[in-house]
C-alpha cells in the first residue's frame, strides 16, 4: 500500500467543475510518461510473436483472412484464438504497411489506454490522487511494460476489460442500463479477443450493480440481464457465423480437432485450461508450471504480478473494514469489493488451473492490483486519525518492500545495490508512518512522497529494464537481460537457413535466408500456398521473411487435423503447393498426427534439395 497527500474527508465524487490545471496536467505526465515506456525502441522486437505478425500480415492482404484470423493470406488455418486481436493488428498493417511497428503500436497504445481508462474508473470513487497512483503502479506493473510492447492477445484483452470496468462503475452510479449494456458488450468483444479468460471478471462487475446501484432489486436484476445480453451478442455473433459457415469454405479452426469453434472455445481454451485434458496439447499442466496458491507469488509469476499484490489484497481487507459501517450505496467500498473481486476470482483460476499457463498471462491482474493499491492507499490515508487505518498503511509499505526485495534477489547480480535499498527505506516509511498523526502537514506529506518513491522504485526499474530488452517468441518474460527468461530465447534461427524455433520449431519461428526466401517467393504467383511446413510458428518465419502465404501444416502444436494426409495430397495433386519445407518439430502426446505422416509421405515419394541451408522438395513436379 502507498502513501498519497490529502485531506481526510470522504472520498469525493467528480463534479461538474472544471479539472484544475495542476490536475491535468499531472494526468498528462501519467500518460505520456506510459507512453514513453511502451514506444520506446519498440521495433527492437522485430516480429515479437512470429504466430500473430503473420497472421497480421495475412490480413493486409486479404479480408477474407482478417476476418476469420487466418495465418496466411491463402486461408489455410486460423490462429488458436478469436480474431480481434488480429483485427486491429490487420487494420495497422492495412494502413500503415507491413513493419514491426505496425504490428507493435496497436498493444503499446492499448496500454496507454488501458492506464488512462484505470485513472477514470478509479478516480470517479475514490478521487484524483487515488487514480494516479493506480494508474501509475499499473503503468509500472513490469507483466504491463513487456505485454504492452508484445503482440500476444493479451494486451488488446486489458484494455477491453479495464474499459468494461470504466462503464460499470458508470453503470453503477446512477443504475444506468445503458452503461451496464456497454459493460458487458466490452466483455463480449474480450470474448473475441481471448475467449472464457474475459468472463472471469463478469462476477466482479454483476455482484457490485446488483448490491450497489441505486434503484430496486427487480431493477438491477433487469438491467444485469440485458448486460448478460449484450455479452452474448458481443462475443457471439463471430461464432455463430463461423460455425454457420461450412468447413471447405473457410480456413480450418486452428487448436480444435473438429474444426470448430465451440470446441476452440470450451475444450482447449477452455475447460482444458482447467483440468489440463486439452487434446492437441503438447504439454498440459505438468509441462507448464505447477499449481498451487504460491503460484502467482514465486519463481512461476512473482516477477511479473507480485511486486503490489501483497499490498493489493491487504488493501481490499482495509477498505472493506474502514467501510464496514457505510451504506448499501457506498462507492468507496464498492470500488474495492470490483478490483478486489476481479482479483480474487482471476487469481485464484490462475493459481490452480491444471492446463498450459504461461507466466505473462498475469498482465491480466495487473488492473486489479493496480487499483486496490490506489484506493487502499488513499482510503486509509484521509482516515489516518484512526488507528487502524495508520496500521493497515504501515503493514502495506512493509509487505511491499519485503516483496521487492524477495523478488530482487532472484536477479541479485543485477542492480545489488536496489534490493537492500529498498528493504531498509520501506522499513522506515512504514515506522514514518505510525506518527504521521501527530506530524506537521509539510512532514506528513514527506512521509507520504517517500514512501511511494519507496513502494513503486522497485517495479519501475524492473518495467524499464523489460522495456530495454527485445522479446521474441511465444513465451516473452519479465525483467533485465541477466534474468535470462524465455522470452530471450524462443526466437529461432538468426542467420543462414533458418532452421530452428524453440521447442523444435513450437515456440519460435525461424529466420530464413535471402536465397531461401528468394526461391519461396519465386513463381508464387501459380500456386495457392508456396510452401507447407509444419507448425504455425515455422511458417510465420517463412511467410515473413518471403511475403508469399505459407501453410501452417498441423496448425500452432501440429497436431490438428488440418490438413488430412488425404486432403494434402489432394491439394498437391490440382497444384495448388510448390515446396514442401522440412523441419525438426515434436509430436504431440494427443491429437492429429496427420502432420507427421504428410512430412514421411513427401520424403519418400520426392526428392529432397537445398536451398540456404534447409532441405525443400519440390512438390509441384
Amino acid at each position: 500500500m502507498t502513501l498519497v497527500a490529502d485531506r481526510p474527508v470522504a472520498a469525493p465524487t467528480p463534479g461538474t467543475a472544471r479539472t484544475p490545471l495542476p490536475r491535468r496536467l499531472s494526468v498528462a505526465v501519467l500518460l505520456l510518461g506510459t507512453a514513453a515506456l511502451y514506444l520506446w525502441d519498440l521495433g527492437a522486437s522485430g516480429w515479437a510473436n512470429a504466430y500473430y505478425s503473420a497472421a497480421a500480415q495475412a490480413g493486409g492482404q486479404s479480408w477474407s483472412a482478417w476476418f476469420f484470423a487466418a495465418t496466411d493470406s491463402a486461408g489455410g488455418i486460423t490462429v488458436d484464438k478469436t480474431p480481434f486481436a488480429v483485427w486491429v493488428m490487420g487494420v495497422s498493417v492495412r494502413v500503415f504497411g507491413l513493419s514491426s511497428w505496425s504490428v507493435l503500436v496497436p498493444q503499446a497504445l492499448a496500454g496507454v489506454g488501458s492506464v488512462w481508462l484505470l485513472y477514470l474508473a478509479v478516480r470517479r470513487w475514490s478521487g484524483h490522487h487515488a487514480g494516479l497512483v493506480a494508474g501509475s503502479a499499473l503503468a509500472l506493473t513490469p507483466v504491463a511494460a513487456l505485454m504492452f510492447r508484445f503482440n500476444n492477445p493479451d494486451a488488446v484483452l486489458v484494455l477491453l476489460l479495464t474499459a468494461a470496468a470504466y462503464a460499470t462503475v458508470r453503470a453503477t452510479e446512477r443504475a444506468s442500463v445503458r452503461w451496464l449494456v456497454l459493460a458487458g458488450a466490452f466483455v463480449g468483444f474480450g470474448f473475441l479477443t481471448k475467449m472464457l479468460q474475459a468472463f472471469l471478471v463478469l462476477p466482479a462487475f454483476g455482484l457490485v450493480y446488483l448490491i450497489v446501484a441505486p434503484t430496486s432489486l427487480g431493477k438491477r436484476i433487469a438491467h444485469l440481464a440485458a448486460a448478460v445480453g449484450a455479452v452474448v451478442v458481443a462475443g457471439g455473433w463471430w461464432v455463430a457465423v463461423v460455425e454457420l459457415i461450412p468447413s471447405g469454405s473457410r480456413p480450418y479452426i486452428g487448436g480444435s480437432q473438429s474444426d470448430s469453434v465451440l470446441e476452440l472455445a470450451l475444450g482447449y481454451n477452455g475447460l482444458g485450461r482447467l483440468t489440463g485434458d486439452e487434446v492437441g496439447s503438447v504439454g498440459g499442466g505438468a509441462g507448464w508450471g505447477s499449481s498451487g496458491w504460491a503460484r502467482l507469488f514465486g519463481s512461476e509469476m512473482g516477477s511479473e504480478i507480485a511486486w503490489l499484490l501483497p499490498a493489493a489484497l491487504l488493501a481490499l481487507v482495509a477498505v472493506v473494514w474502514l467501510t464496514r459501517r457505510a451504506d448499501r450505496t457506498d462507492r468507496t467500498r464498492a470500488a474495492a469489493l470490483l478490483w478486489g473481486l476481479w482479483l480474487v476470482v482471476t487469481g485464484v483460476v490462475f493459481s490452480l488451473m491444471d492446463g498450459i499457463i504461461h507466466p505473462y498471462y498475469a498482465v491480466a491482474l495487473a488492473p486489479s492490483v493496480a487499483a486496490l493499491f490506489g484506493i487502499g492507499a488513499v482510503t486509509a490515508w484521509r482516515n489516518r486519525a484512526d488507528p487502524a487505518a495508520v496500521g493497515f498503511l504501515s503493514a502495506g509499505i512493509a509487505v511491499t518492500a519485503l516483496e521487492a526485495w524477495l523478488l530482487l534477489s532472484h536477479d541479485s547480480d543485477w542492480l545489488p545495490w536496489l534490493a537492500p535499498l529498498v528493504l531498509v527505506g520501506g522499513l522506515a516509511a512504514a515506522a514514518l508512518v505510525v506518527f504521521v498523526p501527530v506530524l506537521p502537514k509539510v512532514a506528513g506529506r514527506a512521509v507520504a512522497v517517500f514512501a511511494l518513491v519507496i513502494c513503486l522504485v522497485a517495479p519501475g526499474m524492473y518495467s524499464v529494464a523489460t522495456a530495454a530488452q527485445a522479446h521474441s517468441g511465444a513465451l516473452p518474460s519479465v525483467g533485465p537481460a541477466s534474468s535470462g527468461g524465455p522470452g530471450r530465447g524462443m526466437g529461432g534461427g538468426t542467420g543462414g537457413g533458418g532452421v530452428g524455433g524453440g521447442m523444435g520449431g513450437l515456440l519460435g519461428a525461424p529466420t530464413p535466408s535471402a536465397e531461401l526466401s528468394a526461391a519461396l517467393a519465386a513463381g508464387a504467383d501459380q500456386y495457392t500456398w508456396a510452401a507447407a511446413v509444419i507448425g504455425s510458428n515455422n511458417a510465420a518465419g517463412y511467410q515473413l521473411g518471403s511475403g508469399v502465404p505459407v501453410l501452417a501444416l498441423g496448425g500452432f502444436n501440429g497436431t490438428d487435423p488440418a490438413p488430412t494426409l488425404a486432403g494434402f495430397q489432394r491439394m498437391v495433386a490440382d497444384g495448388e503447393v510448390h515446396w514442401f519445407i522440412d523441419s525438426s518439430f515434436m509430436r504431440g502426446s494427443s491429437g492429429s498426427d496427420d502432420a507427421h505422416e504428410i512430412a514421411d509421405w513427401v520424403a519418400q515419394n520426392y526428392e529432397p534439395t537445398t536451398v540456404g541451408g534447409v532441405t525443400l522438395y519440390d512438390v509441384s513436379r
